[in-house]
């Protein structure tokens, strides 16, 4: 069903059952996956392929230049995953040649009203964006992550799997998986334990985290904590992811508790 104020390019590719509502745009190298839904005035374009169940709402627009200085009109791309709910006013930009070219955004995510994703972004599954967060560039949201209201998320800033920040956050530091940050400038408020529980993950591996998340935020030095404590919970995904991702890119600040 394509409403017939609508404009669509001869070259763009349709899948079937798209229900695509009045006055959208959608662009030459536009592919949109079997029954997403553009509700109306929605402007899509650049290289952009769209995951089926996807659902977008007015005054979207998707897959416009990159906002970066530096970028010059190269190829670059849009990769948007299946069942993911766009909500009014969001931008989402492609990629550019200093982040491969590409921004990505995985399946089952919600993108609340005026949130902004950048160039290079990469989003994973899951992810809930609230109201009026612009990411910056080349940031890195891993799965299950839920960014409170009218925060703002840092350029090159990378946030773990399941933590959460809470509302008018500037992060500025990187947030380690299962990490609750909050704060003017961010700091960490200690681990997600209802998420994990959610999750159904075991209660004493739970309980392991915890202790190890105090082990390596025990002082200032976080590699040579988390040295300390890799033999101890070998036996444990949840602190191994952790420590991971501390040790993944050292040159990255990452958030700690508020000193006391």
């Amino acid at each position: 069903m394509i409403h017939k104020s609508s404009f669509i390019e001869s070259n763009a590719k349709i899948g079937k059952d798209v229900k695509i509502g009045p006055f959208c745009f959608i662009g030459p190298n536009v592919e949109l996956g079997d029954e997403v839904e553009l509700i109306s005035n929605v402007h899509i374009e650049g290289n952009t392929k769209i995951g089926k169940k996807t659902k977008i709402f007015p005054f979207a627009s998707i897959g416009t230049a990159p906002q970066d200085l530096k970028y010059k009109g190269e190829k670059n791309s849009l990769e948007i995953g299946e069942n993911n709910v766009i909500r009014e006013y969001v931008t989402i930009n492609p990629g550019t040649t200093g982040g491969g070219n590409k921004t990505v955004i995985g399946n089952n995510c919600l993108l609340m009203i005026s949130s902004h994703v950048a160039h290079d972004c990469k989003l994973g599954n899951n992810v809930v964006i609230a109201n009026n967060v612009p990411l910056g560039g080349h940031v890195t949201i891993e799965d299950s992550v839920v960014i409170g209201g009218n925060s703002a998320v840092q350029q090159f800033t990378r946030i773990g799997r399941l933590a959460m920040i809470g509302g008018m956050t500037g992060v500025l530091k990187d947030v380690i998986p299962f990490g609750l940050s909050f704060g003017n400038r961010n700091y960490l408020k200690g681990i997600n334990l209802i998420g994990l529980r959610r999750k159904k993950y075991d209660n004493k591996k739970i309980i392991e985290l915890d202790q190890a998340y105090k082990k390596i935020f025990s002082s200032n030095n976080l590699q040579e904590n988390v040295e300390k404590i890799n033999g101890e919970y070998k036996e444990n995904e949840l602190v191994q992811e952790v420590t991971n991702f501390i040790e993944k890119d050292k040159k990255r600040p990452i958030c700690t508790p508020l000193s006391e």
